[in-house]
């Protein structure tokens, strides 16, 4: 029976690599020099330092720009709040997505169904699969959540025959 799996997952090489250029960068730059601008990576978790709001969000353009040339999609960031950290530093929490949440699988799961083809959609942990009895079906499938699914960067592997 003819299957695939639709995930979300971050090339994390090529994300840790978009973050050492974006250190590189933040240190040469000429507006940063004498700051505490800096940019960590831990797992799936980066963490932006600066003085002020404003520095934040050029470090984060800066991020964008590295990730964007390493052809990593800006949507697996999960950026989070402005908080304070000692003395008149600023940082952001920023999590690389890896893995469907149960939500977004039910939305699929649902999207799916009510689409009235033929297949049959399966939450498995992280992961969605979908399975048919014709390939046809499946690449129709594909089609209608590339196009209904926007806000996630899903993609498609796992494809049997």
């Amino acid at each position: 029976m003819p299957s695939f799996d639709t995930v979300c997952e971050a090339d994390m090489v090529k994300v840790k690599n978009g973050v050492e250029n974006s250190i590189k960068e933040i240190a040469t730059r000429f507006d940063f020099k004498g700051t505490s601008a800096s940019i960590e990576i831990k797992d799936k978790e980066i963490t932006v330092i600066g003085d002020a709001d404003f520095q934040i969000e050029q470090i984060l353009e800066v991020l964008r720009n590295k990730l964007t040339k390493q052809s990593v999609d800006v949507r697996f960031l999960d950026i989070g709040d402005l908080q304070k950290i000692g003395g008149d530093k600023v940082k952001k929490l920023i999590k690389v997505r890896n893995g469907i949440e149960a939500e977004l699988a039910k939305k699929i799961q649902r999207l799916v169904k009510d689409s009235k083809i033929k297949v049959q959609a399966a939450i498995q942990e992280d992961k969605l699969r979908v399975s048919g009895t014709k390939r046809d079906d499946l690449q129709a499938v594909m089609a209608l959540l590339r196009k209904d699914i926007t806000d996630v960067p899903i993609s498609f592997n796992n494809f049997r025959d």
